[in-house]
């Protein structure tokens, strides 16, 4: 490089150049997060123009600079540059506050030129605004997207950040690029990340009202309990995504949660906003099979799962009731599906059973955190509720042991079962398989999703088996 090419100022992007997502998306969704009532005011402020937007949103809620998903090549190059006396300027459509937290952090910037309360510095009013600061053709430009076309085509040097081949392609017929970085993301792989269809396995609980009815073996509940259950994982799968985005910045705090695909950038923002539309479509055309009562149980989990991610799993104990009510609610829907009324014996049962799951789910987030005195991000928790949480998450689980022994004890048992007395071999199984996962949660070596554990556990199978032949056996 010439000292003639080195004394030209280098102005980079922010959204998909230096960093793998977009501000805008970023802070609305926390806004959302943070600040609903607030949030209902966007389309309000949009009229005023996306200026007018950023900014009210810049207002109001900040980034944490230090947990954004950068380009480490793109940093690198630019460390470099900076250290060979280069004039870095990062030159952006986001706003100035959110720029200036970036720049700061960073410490390679000598200059921000960012969107305000007036001016939106994307595509061409982004080039309007270099070009009277460094003169027609007096700066190179580093950026990602087609709103930086005729920004690279009146640069002197074009570099490029490549999140997909059109990008290089379009960028080609108006520039001949010097730089191209790979950029590009996950794709379709991060987005079916991004869906969790592992943990669809979750909603086979729509087939538990059928198999205590048993009716397993017949077609037509089983077809509507199939409905129902496509009709939950489609529907969880957008609250997931949903999740997610309103838990950027807690999930990369996380060890593990951090290279979830839009935590990690992997995945862009409106292609998950996107795929949440799509989703609650496919669940919608499901659900329209099934009775009246299975589409309002459906809502009122979207309803549920909805406020649990922004708002109920931050508060301490409503959030472990909201958890075992979810997962009871499945068992419910499935009935409803197939029209088959519900024991209060299995409600009861299921209850306390999923209660001491979900407070085991707890439990290993704050055994990552022990020793810390501060809250956990993004919980109502405190390293210090281990104690408590280890005595009541197991006494839960064998309360609904507990339950079972008062069914089987019960008269109604004698009208679905043959030979009752078997089923008590499913006590000291039960009870196995209890303790064994708080065992494990004690010794750290379960995931932090008991659930999604035992789906991948031999033993559980093992025990899943044993509890199918007595089941087959008391009949």
């Amino acid at each position: 490089m010439t000292t003639t090419e080195r004394s030209l100022p280098l102005c980079v992007d922010l959204d998909g150049t230096l960093i793998a997502t977009d501000l805008l998306w970023e802070s609305t969704f926390t806004l959302i997060r943070t600040r609903p009532m607030e949030a209902a005011l966007m389309p309000i402020w949009l009229l005023k123009g996306r200026a007018n937007l950023k900014a009210r949103i810049g207002e109001r809620v900040g980034v944490d600079a230090r947990l954004l998903p950068y380009r480490a090549e793109v940093v690198d190059y630019l460390r470099g540059e900076r250290a060979r006396g280069r004039w870095l300027v990062l030159a952006t459509a986001a706003d100035r506050r959110l720029a200036e937290a970036v720049a700061e952090h960073l410490d390679v910037f000598d200059e921000v030129v960012a969107s305000d309360d007036g001016r939106n510095l994307k595509g061409r009013e982004k080039l309007a605004a270099l070009q009277a600061r460094f003169g027609a053709g007096g700066f190179d430009y580093l950026g990602d997207s087609r709103a930086d076309l005729p920004i690279w085509e009146a640069a002197n040097k074009a570099l490029i950040v490549r999140t997909d081949r059109s990008i290089e392609r379009r960028a080609a017929a108006v520039c001949s690029p010097s730089l191209i970085f790979d950029g590009a993301g996950g794709g379709p792989k991060a987005l079916v990340k991004a869906l969790r269809p592992h943990q669809w396995a979750k909603n086979v609980l729509v087939f538990v009202a059928l198999i205590a009815a048993h009716q397993v073996f017949h077609l037509g509940p089983l077809l509507k309990c199939g409905m129902a259950f496509l009709a939950f994982s489609f529907t969880a799968s957008a609250v997931y995504i949903l999740n997610d985005l309103l838990d950027l910045e807690s999930d990369r705090r996380h060890p593990r949660k951090r290279r979830r695909p839009f935590a990690s950038g992997a995945a862009s923002i409106p292609a998950g906003v996107g795929l949440i539309v799509a989703l609650l479509g496919a669940a919608t055309a499901a659900a329209a099979f099934l009775p009246p009562s299975f589409i309002g149980l459906l809502i009122l989990y979207l309803a549920l799962t909805t406020a649990y991610s922004v708002y109920l799993k931050r508060k301490l104990m409503v959030d472990v009731l909201c958890l075992a009510g979810l997962y009871t609610l499945r068992i419910l829907a499935g009935g409803a599906a197939a029209s088959i009324v519900i024991s209060p014996w299995l409600m009861a049962f299921s209850m306390f059973f999923f209660l001491s799951l979900a407070f085991a789910k707890r439990y290993t987030e704050l055994t990552a955190a022990e020793g810390s005195l501060e809250k956990i991000p993004g919980r109502g928790y405190w390293p210090m509720d281990l104690e408590l949480i280890r005595s009541v998450g197991p006494t839960s689980g064998y309360l609904c042991v507990l339950v079972f022994c008062l069914y089987l004890n019960s008269p109604d048992v004698r009208t679905h079962y043959g030979r009752p007395e078997v089923l008590w071999l499913s006590c000291p199984l039960l009870l196995y398989w209890i303790s064994r996962i708080w065992f494990l949660a004690y010794r750290e070596q379960l995931d932090d999703d008991p659930v999604a554990f035992a789906l991948r556990d031999r033993i559980s199978y093992l025990i899943g088996g044993a509890m199918m032949v007595v089941l087959g056996a008391s009949l």
